[in-house]
């Protein structure tokens, strides 16, 4: 009880740190905010399509770096976030114009995705004279560095991720489960893709500060494979998923006040360790529930057959 007491009362010392109510804020919102977009994902079956974006990103980064050396900026990482968001928009848009068109197949446009992305962001890092250890605090997120004005960039971006994924849920749901029927109601389809594929490059920069451009993937799409497993409503999945995205994030970061540990590993962690429990329960409670009885009772037949007279 002394323990328990303890740690709360050093909780609540942590939380009057502004850092820290930046912190949790930061996470609170990416969490709400990234598996909107990754229920998308998961539908079209492009979940590792985070994964490439990021690697671009890491890109982005680094050309950031490089313009701010070339200007003779003080801060050499100040154009590093603008330069993942367009680098990683410009991947997105990349990839999805190379699939529709079928030069390459999904995998091989994401793998090359994945391996340019960390090569060009390596070499280029270099080129503005960093160094490999500057790209980790984006490889892997830094939650301590989120100042006031990295917080309002989150929550306008989140905003701008809330408003197209909830606005046009049921086109965008259209395109992602028939591509064909959704151009014969009209619908833009081409459009849409791109669209999914630039809010999931926002997606990607936003959640870039909490678990980094290598684990921004997970954050994505584990929560949606922890609703699916719970409903199996595309709807209902996008709700509970964006609430476990929450419960994830901010659960990862309290952990980490209290253990030295890296937040967005922790965060991932702890998704993949929900997914896992779930995972193992849901049998047992399906098996527990009661059978529904039958379809078609059994009543008393309402017509009485009379039998056929025989003629001699």
């Amino acid at each position: 009880m002394t323990q328990a007491a303890g740690l709360w009362d050093q909780f609540t010392v942590l939380l009057a740190s502004p850092m820290t109510q930046r912190s949790l804020l930061a996470a609170l919102i990416v969490g709400v905010a990234a598996p909107v977009i990754g229920t998308y994902l998961v539908q079209r079956r492009l979940s590792l399509l985070g994964d490439g974006i990021g690697h671009v990103a890491l890109t982005g980064v680094a050309m950031g770096w490089l313009v701010g050396a070339a200007t003779g900026a003080t801060d050499l990482a100040a154009y590093a976030v603008p330069g993942a968001m367009v680098a990683a928009i410009a991947g997105a848009v990349l990839i999805e114009v190379v699939r529709a068109r079928g030069q390459a197949s999904g995998d091989v446009a994401l793998a090359l995705l994945f391996y340019g992305g960390i090569a060009g962001g390596v070499v280029i890092i270099g080129l503005a004279g960093g160094t490999n250890a500057n790209l980790m605090a984006y490889l892997f997120g830094s939650l301590a560095t989120v100042s006031s004005a990295d917080l309002l960039v989150t929550v306008v971006m989140s905003a701008g991720i809330l408003a197209v994924g909830l606005g046009l849920r049921t086109a965008l749901f259209a395109v992602c489960q028939d591509e064909e029927f959704a151009r014969s109601t009209g619908l833009p389809v081409r459009a849409m893709t791109i669209l999914i594929a630039v809010v999931a490059a926002l997606t990607v920069t936003v959640a870039m500060r909490v678990v980094g451009l290598l684990l921004v993937s997970a954050l994505m799409i584990v929560p949606v494979a922890v609703a699916q497993l719970i409903t199996s409503s595309f709807h209902r999945t996008m709700v509970l998923a964006m609430g476990i995205g929450a419960l994830v994030c901010v659960s990862g970061l309290t952990i980490t006040f209290f253990h030295r540990l890296a937040p967005g590993a922790m965060i991932v962690v702890v998704a993949i360790a929900l997914y896992a429990v779930v995972a193992v329960v849901r049998p047992l409670v399906r098996a527990r529930r009661p059978r529904p009885g039958p379809v078609h009772p059994r009543v008393a037949d309402d017509v009485r057959l009379q039998p056929v007279s025989q003629e001699r």
